[in-house]
């Protein structure tokens, strides 16, 4: 049997457990595209080198291409304040709601994005995986290959430092908005 066929055989035999596999990392409408890009990529690769174990190959690549998924998701969620800045401001007027309550908002969206992105990495990711994709403790420590105690030490952690963020950023705004509220607070 040619290696392209025998690729493809082993893919076709293994593609509902590679989306088993990814499906505890992407949500599930990205599921197909992984395993169809975890495909393309054993493909690509193959000419370049020989596969030797072509299954633990292909479920490694889809493992990886999920991280690197979920990963932009991740960095779309603490950029999107930069993303909606570039791309023209505020978004479409809310008619039940003030410009005011809207630039709050805002503001305190990109606040709490500044307070994620000050996270160390890893404990970014578990907090990112559990507060934005819900995961359990259990499947994010599948995902990162750590503990389930040790994602729980990140989700507290992330949690105590994004509130402890946010606390000090609300201090910094109220001592600036005394400074200049006081008489004689612009010298």
């Amino acid at each position: 049997m040619p290696i392209d066929e025998k690729l493809t055989s082993v893919f076709l035999s293994i593609r509902e457990g590679l989306e088993r596999a990814v499906s505890g990392i992407v949500p599930p409408k990205e599921i197909e595209d992984v395993v169809q890009e975890t495909y393309v990529r054993v493909c690509q690769s193959h000419p370049t080198r020989e596969i030797q174990s072509p299954r633990s190959f292909m479920y490694r690549t889809a493992r990886n291409i999920a991280l690197n998924h979920a990963n932009k998701a991740e960095s779309r969620l603490v950029y999107s304040w930069d993303e909606r800045e570039e791309s023209g401001g505020l978004a479409p007027k809310d008619p039940s709601g003030s410009v005011l309550d809207r630039v709050c908002s805002d503001e305190q969206f990109s606040f709490f994005c500044d307070a994620v992105r000050s996270l160390p990495l890893q404990c970014r990711r578990a907090f990112v995986l559990k507060k934005v994709y819900g995961h359990s403790y259990r499947e994010i420590g599948q995902i990162l290959q750590i503990s389930e105690k040790t994602v729980e030490k990140h989700i507290s952690k992330g949690i105590r430092c994004c509130r402890n963020y946010l606390l000090e950023r609300n201090k910094a705004v109220q001592w600036d908005t005394k400074s200049v509220d006081r008489p004689g607070g612009d010298k």
